[in-house]
C-alpha cells in the first residue's frame, strides 16, 4: 500500500451522529401561538385584534414564519427560534391584513 492509498482510505471513514430536535407538539402550538400573537400585537404598537384573533394570527403566522425561515435558509430549532418564527410570521401576516383592511392604527 503506497502513501496514497492509506491517505485516501484514512478520508474514507464514516462517523455516524444523532442530534435530538424539538418539534413543538399540539399544546406547545397553541403556547406559541398565544406568545407570538401577543408579542405580534406588541410589536406592531396596534390595539390588537383582540385576544382570538391576536391567537389564530399567531397560529397562522407560525406556519407563514417557518415558510419564510426555510426560504432563506434560516435553521429554527427550539422553543425559542419557533417563537422566533411564529412572531416574524405574524407581523408579515398583520401587515397584510392591515394593507388588505386600510387600517393603519
Amino acid at each position: 500500500m503506497n502513501a496514497t492509498a492509506v491517505l485516501l482510505t484514512a478520508f474514507e471513514q464514516r462517523h455516524d451522529v444523532f442530534a435530538g430536535v424539538w418539534t413543538p407538539g399540539f399544546l406547545s402550538t397553541i403556547v406559541l401561538g398565544m406568545l407570538a400573537g401577543w408579542l405580534t400585537g406588541v410589536l406592531t404598537r396596534g390595539r390588537g385584534y383582540g385576544c382570538i384573533v391576536d391567537v389564530i394570527l399567531g397560529l397562522i403566522g407560525a406556519f407563514i414564519g417557518r415558510w419564510i425561515f426555510m426560504k432563506l435558509g434560516i435553521a429554527v430549532f427550539g422553543f425559542i427560534g419557533n417563537l422566533a418564527a411564529a412572531v416574524v410570521g405574524a407581523v408579515v401576516l398583520v401587515a397584510i391584513v392591515r394593507m388588505i383592511a386600510g387600517t393603519t392604527d
